[in-house]
């Protein structure tokens, strides 16, 4: 049997759930370090005596990184392998976090973020990837709802360690203890992540069908004298045809459009969620709070992204958040001034901004083909961060020029439910001769290939028996 079939029809073994575990803590550490700055914010800014606009670049300018490293450097990965590509970005990754967390001036820190931010943005499309490519057919939304918890589980406990890391050992603690997180990840990616088995079919490097083997063979799948036939589709997709002709350049946009709509709230919400707080209520610990209590609620909206997802198709799902963060953010803002509604509605923010990036992780991988599957979804999400990049400081420009906190909130729930009117739009594109997802479609190409060569060994089998002679 074809390991890739195995991996698709089967149910899912104990070794896919280990692959997708380690997906998980991977996409944690994601989540820790993309908000390590909103965490940081007020200490930094009282260590440099930073101006508005220069909170505003602490906020965004990893974020920067981040967007040019998911559209410049996650494309590798179709070339390398998904499991080079991610140990290589968890090595300059721990680099990146050890020279913030050593920078003797402002200017230095910024570099180092971006430098470290490009590294974190070129993890996570081979991260999602590799994860959706270890799921079975029959449970890929779940797995991907569950796999989408990472990011805002990573984010809620780093909230809530980095007070105790800031009282401790200054704004410096935390990149530290980020960094020592990655390198403990990257000896586990480095020893037990496998490389993804479309890539070993389709690009064949060196040693590719002993690592075939060694997956089979944790997976409960016969070893092979030589690797199976590659997929001719797989062959002829390009770039461009892969994202930008026929029914796949609106798809494109509008997943583009949608994404960048909600990953610039989720920046907004987790970059200046514990500064706006802390300047409403004094209290700076209490703002981390609600900034970690919006990173908790994440992890409530992936799960709850995973079960509803059972019943109604995900990127269904994905425009309901859109449409409840459009309501949390409105009643956010007509509480704000009260502590106890902060902390309850800081929850419902985060299940919306949290989640709903965890969802779009969840959707995305499935659209486009294996060949350009990680190129295309670092692609989005590039331009999704670096348009992210301007949340914030669109948000201080507006503050300076006389946006109170509770305007900024509605504006962005404006902005939750423009998303939600165009993933529902993507998800219309899907009907008639169009209606699969490129994974569906290899889904499907796979069971008629299989289907094909059962039918040519009953051939053969019945070409070798011999002749009954009638009486």
């Amino acid at each position: 049997m074809d390991l890739r079939d195995a991996i698709r029809n089967n149910a899912m073994s104990r070794y896919q759930w280990v692959v997708v575990s380690i997906c998980i803590l991977l996409t944690m550490v994601d989540g820790y370090e993309i908000l390590i700055t909103s965490y940081t914010l007020p200490a930094l800014t009282e260590h440099w005596s930073l101006s508005t606009g220069q909170q505003g670049l602490v906020a965004s300018f990893g974020t920067l990184g981040m967007g040019v490293g998911a559209a410049l450097l996650s494309p590798i990965a179709d070339r390398i392998g998904r499991r080079r590509h991610i140990v290589g970005s968890l090595a300059l990754i721990v680099l990146g976090m050890v020279l913030s967390g050593l920078a003797p001036s402002f200017e230095l820190f910024l570099a180092f973020r971006f430098f470290a931010g490009l590294f974190l943005g070129a993890i996570v499309p081979s991260v999602s990837v590799l994860c959706a490519e270890f799921s079975s057919r029959r449970r890929r939304g779940v797995v991907m709802g569950v796999y989408g918890i990472g990011l805002p589980l990573g984010a809620a406990v780093g909230g809530f360690l980095s007070v105790w890391l800031i009282d401790s050992f200054g704004w410096r603690g935390p990149y530290f203890f980020a960094a020592v997180i990655t390198t403990l990840l990257l000896v586990l990616a480095a020893a037990a992540l496998p490389e993804s088995v479309g890539h070993l079919v389709e690009k064949r490097p060196a040693g590719a069908l002993r690592d075939y083997n060694r997956i089979a063979a944790k997976i409960g799948v016969p070893a092979v004298d030589e690797l199976p036939a590659g997929s001719a589709a797989a062959r002829g997709t390009t770039f461009a045809s892969g994202m930008w002709q026929g029914v796949m350049l609106p798809r494109t946009l509008l997943l583009w459009v949608s994404y960048a709509l909600v990953i610039g709230a989720f920046y907004f919400a987790n970059g200046l969620t514990a500064k706006l707080v802390t300047q409403t209520t004094g209290d700076p610990d209490f703002g981390i709070r609600a900034q970690a209590l919006v990173a908790a609620g994440g992890v409530v909206g992936a799960l709850l992204f995973a079960a509803v997802s059972r019943k109604i198709h995900p990127r269904l799902v994905t425009a309901l958040i859109g449409v409840v963060g459009f309501v949390v953010f409105f009643v956010f803002a007509a509480y704000f001034d009260d502590k106890t509604a902060v902390l309850v509605l800081a929850v419902l923010i985060g299940l919306a901004v949290n989640g709903g990036v965890a969802a779009y992780y969840a959707i995305s991988p499935s659209i486009y083909p294996l060949a350009i599957r990680t190129a295309a979804v670092g692609l989005m999400m590039g331009v999704g961060r670096i348009v992210a990049f301007f949340a914030p400081n669109i948000a201080t420009y507006l503050e300076q020029h006389g946006f109170t906190p509770e305007e900024l909130y509605r504006l962005y729930g404006v902005v939750m439910v423009v998303s939600a009117v165009t993933v529902t739009a993507l998800h219309l594109t899907y009907r008639g001769r169009n209606r699969d997802d490129a994974m569906d479609a290899e889904d499907a190409q796979a069971g008629e290939n299989a289907g094909d060569a059962r039918g040519e060994a009953v051939t053969e089998a019945g070409a070798d028996r011999p002749a009954t002679l009638a009486g």
